[in-house]
């Protein structure tokens, strides 16, 4: 399965101890190019390299660029491309995004305000003010929109879908629900923030967005990063797991979105417009 490694491991229990073979989560950097057109030719220019899990690598670029505000849309993107390397085995883990000719892109603003990794997605910010970027659909008014029993089935419908996570136990989950709690979309990745980015990206591709009819469920914590991308694409509710910050309930107030945390057991709790939640 893409995604897993095997590897030998000695296994201990008490005073006795065996050979075996167990599963790992893959962690892969991988390294997102833009291609732009400037002063009339095409240009390449590296501006992320995101530690991930190999596996929809398009959706979560497509992802990452929106919800970093580098792009407005999927008809910005032209194309996808894996180009040539040094090394044979490291073409797999670079990625350009091929911008349409009218794009502009201030790097100036990316290579001071971001660098990600698999722990955090706003590590290198230069403020929060920075960070705190401009949605671009604008989230309806609070209203009923899910009940307590849809809430309470989430968590279980995101675990039948993370078939890697149970193979390793070392993934975060993140996924998309209607109204009635079906589960639309799932996605996995080492990294909370590039599940979440896999995800808006195959929302993206599939065209429905905004998501402000939807709810959106992650496995761990809700941290800022994670709100801030779930506002760009005008997801409504966005639940988790586990808990929220400060910063997270404070972005999320701002925002307008209902904020959902400790999804589990059959209880929750609501940091921010609990008018959607019937």
């Amino acid at each position: 399965m893409k995604g897993i490694a095997s590897m030998g491991i000695v296994k201990v229990q008490g005073q006795q101890h065996s050979q075996m073979e167990d599963f790992v989560v893959a962690e892969e950097p991988l390294e997102i190019r833009l291609g732009f057109l400037k002063n009339g030719a095409r240009h390449q220019k590296s501006i992320s390299v995101t530690m991930r899990t190999p596996g929809h690598d398009e959706e979560l670029a497509l992802g990452f660029l929106f919800t970093e505000g580098i792009i407005a849309g999927l008809e910005q993107v032209t194309g996808f491309s894996r180009p040539p390397v040094r090394w044979k085995q490291a073409k797999e883990n670079v990625l350009v995004v091929e911008l349409a000719d009218d794009v502009s892109v201030d790097f100036g603003r990316l290579e001071r305000n971001f660098y990600t990794s698999s722990s955090c997605g706003v590590c290198g910010k230069a403020s929060i003010e920075a960070v705190r970027v401009q949605g671009r659909f604008e989230l309806p008014e609070p209203a009923p929109m899910f009940t307590v029993e849809v809430l309470h089935s989430l968590p279980e419908l995101l675990a039948s879908r993370q078939s890697i996570f149970d193979c390793t136990g070392g993934l975060h989950g993140a996924a998309l629900f209607d109204r009635a709690g079906k589960l639309l979309l799932a996605r996995e990745d080492v990294g909370r923030h590039n599940a979440l980015d896999k995800l808006i990206g195959t929302a993206m591709q599939q065209g429905i967005l905004p998501l402000s009819d939807c709810l959106v469920l992650v496995s761990g914590r809700a941290g800022f990063e994670l709100v801030q991308k779930s506002v760009m694409p005008g997801v409504a509710v966005l639940a988790a797991v586990g808990a929220p910050t400060s910063l997270s309930v404070e972005l999320a107030e701002e925002a307008g979105m209902t904020l959902v945390g400790f999804l589990r057991n059959d209880q929750f709790n609501i940091y921010a417009c609990p008018e959607r939640i019937l």
